[in-house]
């Protein structure tokens, strides 16, 4: 579900808005898969990450792509490249 590309030293992630409350400000779930050190399987770790909307466009369960950015605020790094699939 999530895919994870390093362009030019930035990190860019593929996760689902879970909120649009705030003002120009998303909240996206981004799912990773992760070994674990001492049992070697793989274990999914899911980070709620505040991103940054300009035009208020993304909805709840749009499946949306973010990528890191300097920092806008006290909490929020990331901004909103594109919304790669609308909630149904």
């Amino acid at each position: 579900m999530t895919e994870q590309k390093i362009s030019r030293g930035k990190k860019e992630f593929v996760g689902i808005v879970k909120s649009n409350k705030m003002d120009k400000t998303i909240v996206v779930s981004v799912e990773t898969l992760t070994l674990h050190p001492f049992y070697k399987k793989y274990v999914n770790r899911i980070k709620k990450v505040k991103a940054h909307d300009e035009k208020n466009e993304a909805k709840i369960g749009d499946r949306v792509c973010i990528v890191g950015c300097r920092p806008l605020s006290k909490e929020k790094c990331w901004r909103l490249v594109s919304i790669l699939e609308q909630a149904r």
